[in-house]
């Protein structure tokens, strides 16, 4: 690091549990963020602002005028534009110093492995069922590390699912694909209120930082935050035998 990195970065390096080491093991490191909505902003900015080395941005999606009340990396001037392209933009005003990557098409089949076989980690910012389950199977076959976040209404979640660990679950284990799911459990069709999608993007990427610094313990299981209450609650997540996608 040359001097603008050290003083640029100090208020981590002075933290014991990141030191010198843990911001350089950041400025090498890559994470991979799908999605650039209102997880994807808070991620991809904070990300940027802390030293991740590369980050690769994917979103097919364009910015409408109803994601600007908590997409905090699109403004009014970005309408029209790919989310990815934006958030780009966005992230790089924060720190012109980070390789970042847009990637404007859907990630999918073996673009989505290749891309998470890339990754340090991989964030998971989507908003679908199918999507999220895709990710967690690229992610189990690479060995990646997915940091899972989502929100809805005034409840969000987190969880980590580490493949490297040898009784880690997955999440299929905590949403097996046989017991179905809602799929139009979404922000277009039943809302969210705006700083709810900032708290669990902060979260994520807070997690996302640990995991390629070295600092501190890992979250483990699911997390979940009830927004109306102010109340958090935490439940352990067992790896399934039976998951189809880690089991056996």
């Amino acid at each position: 690091m040359n001097d603008d990195a050290l003083l640029r970065y100090s208020r981590q390096i002075m933290l014991e549990q990141i030191d010198i080491a843990g911001q350089e093991r950041l400025l090498a490191g890559h994470a991979l963020v799908i999605g650039a909505g209102g997880l994807g902003s808070p991620v991809a900015l904070y990300l940027a602002a802390a030293g991740m080395g590369r980050l690769t941005l994917a979103d097919d999606d364009a910015v409408e005028l109803s994601n600007l009340q908590r997409q905090i990396a699109h403004g009014t001037a970005d309408l029209g534009r790919g989310k990815a392209e934006s958030a780009r933009e966005a992230a790089l005003a924060v720190n012109p110093e980070c390789d970042i990557r847009a990637l404007t098409e859907r990630l999918e089949g073996e673009a989505l492995v290749a891309a998470v076989a890339e990754a340090d980690v991989v964030l998971d910012c989507t908003d679908r069922f199918a999507s999220r389950y895709a990710i967690n199977a690229a992610c189990r076959e690479a060995g990646v590390p997915l940091v899972s976040g989502a929100a809805i209404r005034f409840s969000g979640q987190l969880a980590v699912f580490d493949p490297r660990g040898a009784d880690a679950p997955c999440y299929a284990c905590l949403y097996p694909p046989e017991a179905g799911g809602d799929e139009e459990l979404r922000c277009a069709e039943n809302g969210v209120v705006a700083p709810l999608v900032g708290l669990i993007g902060c979260f994520q990427a807070l997690e996302a930082l640990k995991l390629v610094a070295g600092a501190g313990q890992v979250h483990r299981g699911l997390s979940t935050f009830d927004g109306l209450r102010g109340q958090w609650r935490h439940f352990r997540v067992p790896r399934d035998p039976a998951c189809p996608v880690c089991g056996g």
